[in-house]
């Protein structure tokens, strides 16, 4: 049996911090909401896919990127995190998951952003 792959937690603060510096590659900021959720308020910059379309839609990632899983607070974007990298092939080095989510970006980074 393979041993478990520790999934990468990211901090909102560290991510803003990331996002913020011009030389650092940007991550692609992967919200993994429904729409309905997206709709209420969202990270800038990011590409949607919706948990459920995942395995299918996979492909249209970039494995050469790093990877920011986002969800409400951190749970379901945890799952596709590790379903990158445990089924999709995806390096762990580069998938990360956004802790406590955008509620936890909103508390810490933008208080401007609508919570639900």
């Amino acid at each position: 049996s393979r041993p478990p792959i520790i999934m990468q937690q990211l901090a909102p603060t560290t991510l803003a911090q990331w996002l913020a510096d011009a030389s650092r590659a940007k991550p692609v900021l992967l919200d993994v909401r429904w729409t309905e959720e997206v709709e209420i308020c969202a990270i800038p910059g990011i590409t949607h896919i919706p948990m459920d379309q995942i395995p299918a839609r996979a492909s249209e990632l970039n494995a050469d990127q790093d990877i920011v899983c986002i969800c409400h607070h951190g749970g379901r974007s945890a799952q596709v995190a590790q379903f990158l990298i445990q089924r999709a092939g995806f390096d762990a080095a580069r998938v990360y998951n956004l802790q406590g989510g955008v509620h936890a970006w909103a508390n810490q980074v933008d208080p401007q952003m609508a919570t639900y």
